[in-house]
């Protein structure tokens, strides 16, 4: 079983899951991970190349997927578009690319930990989510966790995930801030932006956002 890893921050917290998960069941042995961007990992998911992953909601359509996501209540602090004259996408994105569109916000792009880096700058930005937010009171949702087989696992994982309070180990903590060169306590705090539950109002946005892009 291959499973499409994003290492993003907002994914820290299902990671450290991840790894408690395969340790306890019978996945440990089978569970093998193919690393790579949003738009990389959508593509390997629609190619068969790995099993399940989060995937773009533009391009989870069609799929099959469990209640489990990456999803904005309000703003997100990384998916910004730097305000510009020119509209530039990110190459590493495929929903935010489509969302400033549809929000017809005008500049970049800017997703992942280099986008959270630049919010910590405290640089000129317009974050998306809160824009969405805004305009139609109704979370945003970038990612669904997809998969090609194995439902019941997926559903087990999406069970085990949302009923727990995952606490981040300090050595992985650091390792990420070393990773993203972002501090420790700004993870944490990014993280509280993050929902990964798709629950009544996070499926309201995501259908408007399907019937708007």
């Amino acid at each position: 079983m291959i499973f499409g890893k994003i290492e993003y921050l907002n994914l820290l917290p299902f990671h450290v899951f991840m790894k408690r998960f395969t340790r306890s069941s019978q996945e440990s042995m089978s569970m093998h991970y193919n690393r790579g961007v949003p738009a990389n990992i959508n593509n390997k998911f629609l190619s068969r190349k790995v099993d399940a992953a989060f995937i773009s909601s533009v391009r989870a359509k069609n799929h099959n997927y469990v209640d489990l996501g990456i999803i904005a209540k309000k703003e997100v602090l990384s998916v910004l578009v730097i305000p510009n004259n020119e509209d530039l996408k990110d190459k590493e994105s495929a929903t935010s690319n489509v969302l400033a569109q549809v929000l017809d916000v005008q500049g970049e792009v800017l997703i992942g930990d280099k986008a959270l880096r630049y919010y910590l700058e405290k640089k000129p930005y317009i974050d998306l989510a809160k824009i969405w937010n805004e305009k139609y009171n109704l979370p945003f949702v970038f990612a669904l966790l997809c998969y090609h087989k194995d439902k019941k696992l997926y559903k087990r994982i999406q069970k085990e995930f949302l009923k727990r309070r995952i606490r981040i180990p300090q050595y992985i903590l650091k390792e990420a801030s070393k990773r993203t060169k972002v501090d420790a306590k700004d993870i944490l705090n990014y993280l509280e932006y993050i929902s990964y539950n798709l629950d009544t109002k996070a499926k309201k946005g995501l259908k408007l956002f399907n019937s708007l892009s």
